[in-house]
């Protein structure tokens, strides 16, 4: 297959996975552009409770991503059975660990209070976290699903759900933010309740259709786990976790920069939110194409075919460097207009202005980093990844954000200057390390 051919199946591939990571990003967006008319104390309170549910819940979000690569590389082999049996290790993995996120997140509303953030946004964050735990499991059980159809390269059903749940979403968002139809008004809490009811809808449909399309009969989704396969579940959990923690620290990082900005205020804190939020949909788009890349490496690995490898894993990145470079114009372009959707206040606003003009400039490197992971997840090295997004993230990024942010008194930009220098950092590692790493896949043994 030539190169040609690669980056048109990768666009394929990637544009109804962009549309459904999208789908997922905008829940949020379509939240804060809601709960912003009803003023920045509950929007400053959405972005440190969103910062603090994706830092716990992404965990289990990169435990799930652990079939793609493994349904991926059993298809290119012809093993279609292994599929099914992949999909429902993968249920049972992920069912368990979800019980601990939720733990996890109902015990951390109760640490809010300690962050130093202003108390009108503490008020409002500590029920609007709580309300969201009820939404852990459903999603995990969305993305685990959502995963099977993406390792087979069947995207477009779980964007079609996501598509859907974004209608919803703004329904039951109008009835209990605002309290229309007789409903309570009841804010912030009313978005994290019409979120749960949102997830809990998504799972459902997707669980649905795989147990009854005909197309999918072939791979044997219907659950069975007998006998279980506890190499299987190891294997699912050795590349998963890693993967898991990754996006873990990734999150961890801008979740840590929401908290040292809401040190400098409520603006600025509306302000990071509001240009986060902007940043996130080009980051959920690049995601598809990290996923395609996952696919698409995963199933020429599966084939024993080097030169595909290489060719669907650099197509990928390329692809990825470019639309980012486009996203970055844009964003500088009407820096001064997209922080008017979410809000009036001329403070926000002004600094949220500032703050996109960074994020035009970590575009490409954010491009890099997403498909990078993406690309060497299909090789199933997740282990090597995981101590680069370490180092460049909490010893450099962390660490460059604080000097610049407070002890140079650059405020919320200094910040962002230090998440530009981590994601560049981790970017440009990534793509080396798949260079290298393709280029010895069959001569040497697996790190």
């Amino acid at each position: 297959m030539t190169l040609r051919k690669h980056i048109k199946e990768t666009v394929r591939l990637a544009l109804p996975i962009s549309v459904g990571q999208l789908g997922h990003v905008m829940l949020g967006v379509v939240d804060s552009l809601m709960v912003g008319r009803i003023g920045s104390a509950s929007l400053a309170a959405a972005s440190l409770v969103n910062g603090i549910f994706f830092l716990i819940i992404v965990i289990g979000i990169g435990l799930s991503m652990a079939a793609t690569p493994l349904i991926a590389i059993a298809k290119g082999s012809d093993e279609f059975d292994d599929c099914g049996k992949i999909l429902n290790h993968s249920l049972v993995v992920n069912s368990i660990f979800s019980i601990v996120l939720m733990c996890g997140t109902f015990g951390f509303s109760f640490l809010i209070p300690y962050l130093n953030q202003p108390d009108d946004v503490v008020r409002l964050a500590v029920p609007y976290l709580q309300v969201l735990t009820l939404s852990v499991f459903p999603f995990i059980l969305f993305q685990t699903h959502r995963q099977f159809l993406e390792g087979l390269s069947l995207p477009k059903p779980p964007m079609y759900v996501a598509i859907f749940a974004n209608l919803l979403n703004a329904f039951l968002n109008w009835l209990f933010i605002f309290g229309n139809f007789g409903f309570p008004e009841w804010g912030l809490f009313g978005a994290g309740i019409a979120t749960t009811i949102t997830r809990s809808t998504m799972a459902i449909i997707l669980f649905y259709y795989i147990l009854n399309s005909n197309k999918l009969k072939i791979y044997k989704p219907a659950f069975n786990i007998k006998p279980l396969d506890f190499p299987l579940i190891n294997k699912i959990i050795s590349i998963g976790l890693p993967s898991g923690l990754q996006y873990f620290l990734e999150v961890a990082t801008f979740a840590f920069a929401a908290i040292m900005v809401g040190w400098l205020g409520k603006t600025q804190l509306a302000a990071h939110q509001i240009a986060l939020n902007l940043a996130s949909i080009t980051y959920m788009i690049i995601l598809g194409i990290s996923a395609a890349g996952t696919i698409r490496v995963g199933e020429a690995l599966g084939r024993k075919s080097l030169i595909q490898i290489r060719r669907a894993g650099f197509s990928a990145l390329g692809l990825a460097s470019v639309l980012m470079f486009f996203f970055g114009i844009v964003f500088i372009l009407l820096r001064n207009f997209f922080p008017t959707l979410y809000i009036n206040e001329k403070e926000v606003i002004d600094v949220a202005s500032k703050l996109l003009i960074i994020a035009a400039l970590f575009q490409i490197f954010d491009g890099l980093q997403a498909t990078g992971i993406g690309i060497l997840r299909g090789l199933t090295d997740t282990k090597i990844p995981l101590l680069i997004s370490f180092a460049s993230y909490w010893l450099v990024g962390i660490p460059v954000s604080i000097i610049l942010g407070f002890y140079l008194k650059l405020g919320t930009i200094g910040i962002w200057i230090g998440l530009l220098t981590g994601l560049a950092l981790v970017g440009i590692t990534l793509s080396f390390r798949f260079n290298n790493k393709s280029n010895r896949i069959f001569t040497s043994d697996q790190e």
